[in-house]
């Protein structure tokens, strides 16, 4: 299937990772259809990816942290693009310092998993079943480090959040063992911001969204995790397109 019979639905797809992985797909010919609740960071997006791509961009404002919203949001996208042929899920936030848990309240808690694991479950339940039955299709997680370690005082609630996530992707994988499309992660250890907000170590949206934009084109394998712990990683997908 060439590049531009592909339309990838990018969960996230208007945060800071999956903002470099839309305009990445979009100037490699794919289609890709992102959904927001809020229309200000769509219309960011439509200014930030490439002026000659934007014709093969569909924003809609949706919410897929709710069963009832994300179905809304399905037929939303299926009206608008026709069918989906790929997925990438990049949902939630990288960053979480509110202090320790002692300092929290249930509250706190309840946001982050919401955010972090239950968004990223009602969607997958969701889109899921729009690809599972074709090998020319897949289903792709994003998703951070955090969850195997703390990474500094505060940060505990964070780490909580994005364990559950690594432990549901496990889940997928080994509760659908035989499932036809590609079923993959793309594990992150490393901060990842703009090239404005740039910190020793971190990678640049713009090159990881090239890296997993190879990864969609070139991909053959299912129920892999590829890990990217640092900037040299990256530079071995991008000239090598060895993940």
């Amino acid at each position: 299937m060439s590049n531009s019979d592909r339309v990838v639905l990018a969960l996230g797809g208007a945060g800071t990772v999956g903002s470099g992985v839309v305009k990445a797909l979009l100037d490699k010919g794919f289609k890709v259809a992102v959904i927001s609740r809020d229309n200000s960071r769509l219309e960011r997006l439509r200014s930030f990816v490439s002026v000659g791509r934007k014709d093969n961009l569909t924003t809609i404002v949706g919410d897929v942290g709710t069963e009832e919203g994300v179905e809304a949001a399905k037929q939303s996208v299926l009206k608008a693009v026709g069918k989906v042929t790929d997925i990438i899920s990049s949902l939630g936030f990288s960053w979480w310092q509110g202090g320790p848990p002692h300092t929290q309240s249930l509250k706190d808690l309840q946001w982050v998993i919401e955010t972090l694991l239950l968004s990223t479950f009602v969607s997958w339940k969701a889109f899921f079943p729009l690809v599972r039955d074709d090998p020319k299709c897949s289903y792709t997680f994003i998703t951070g480090g955090a969850g195997e370690k703390v990474l500094m005082p505060g940060t505990g609630f964070l780490t909580l959040g994005a364990a559950s996530t690594l432990s549901f992707c496990q889940v997928l994988r080994e509760e659908y063992p035989e499932v036809a499309c590609k079923l993959n992660q793309v594990k992150i250890n490393t901060g990842v911001a703009p090239p404005e907000r740039m910190a020793p170590g971190f990678l640049n949206h713009l090159e990881l969204g090239e890296g997993v934009a190879v990864l969609m084109e070139r991909c053959t394998t299912s129920h892999s995790v590829f890990t990217i712990g640092c900037p040299a990683d990256l530079k071995t997908v991008l000239l090598e397109g060895d993940f």
